[in-house]
C-alpha cells in the first residue's frame, strides 16, 4: 500500500485530484492539508507518508517553501508538485527545493498514478510541456553570460538527453530503453 498526503487548498481541485486516485486501490490517501503548515504538522504527528503531491500557491506556507521543510526533516518522502503553473521560475524553485517530479493539475489519472510509482522508484517525472521549458530555460541559460547562470542548475550531457526525451512525452521506461539506462 502505497500511503498518500494531498495538500491543495482548493476544495474543488482537491476532490479532483482524490477522484482520480480512487480507482487504484493500492494507494491510500494518509493526509490532506490545505497548505503547507497543515502538511508539516500533519507530518510531525504521523510521517508515514511515501509521497506528498503538493500544491504550489497556497496560503499561509507555498508548497515550495513546505517542500524545502519536508525534504529537510523527511529526506525519505517524495515530493511530486501538482500543479497549474507551468511557468520557468516555479519548476526551477521547485527542484531546487527538492521536488521529485513535476506534473499539472490536468495531468490524466492514469499518468498520476504512473508518476507516483515511477517517482517511488527513484524517478523523476515531468509533464512534457514542463520538459519542453526546462530544456528552454537550459538551452537559454547556456547561451547567457555567466552572472545570469547561477540560478538555473547545470545538468550533464545524459540529464540534458533525459530531459529532450521528457519533452518530447516519453515515458521514464521508454527513455530508459531509448538512452539504454538500465
Amino acid at each position: 500500500m502505497i500511503s498518500i498526503a494531498l495538500v491543495e487548498d482548493n476544495r474543488a481541485a482537491l476532490e479532483a485530484l482524490k477522484q482520480k486516485l480512487a480507482d487504484y486501490p493500492d494507494l491510500s490517501i494518509g493526509h490532506e492539508a490545505s497548505n503547507g503548515e497543515e502538511i508539516l504538522a500533519q507530518l510531525s504527528a504521523d510521517a508515514s507518508v511515501d509521497v506528498v503531491l503538493m500544491d504550489i500557491e497556497m496560503p499561509r506556507m507555498d508548497g515550495i517553501t513546505a517542500t524545502r521543510l519536508i525534504k529537510v526533516q523527511y529526506p525519505r518522502i517524495k515530493i511530486v508538485m501538482v500543479t497549474i503553473y507551468d511557468n520557468d521560475d516555479f519548476i526551477f524553485q521547485a527542484i531546487q527545493a527538492g521536488a521529485d517530479s513535476y506534473i499539472l493539475k490536468e495531468t490524466k489519472a492514469e499518468k498520476i498514478y504512473e508518476t507516483i510509482n515511477d517517482t517511488l522508484n527513484g524517478g523523476a517525472v515531468m509533464s512534457p510541456s514542463i520538459a519542453v521549458k526546462a530544456l528552454q530555460a537550459l538551452k537559454r541559460s547556456t547561451a547567457a553570460p555567466a552572472e545570469q547562470k547561477e540560478n538555473t542548475p547545470e545538468l550533464s550531457a545524459r540529464e540534458t538527453e533525459v530531459l529532450e526525451c521528457l519533452s518530447t512525452g516519453l515515458t521514464n521506461k521508454r527513455i530508459a530503453e531509448q538512452l539504454s539506462i538500465s
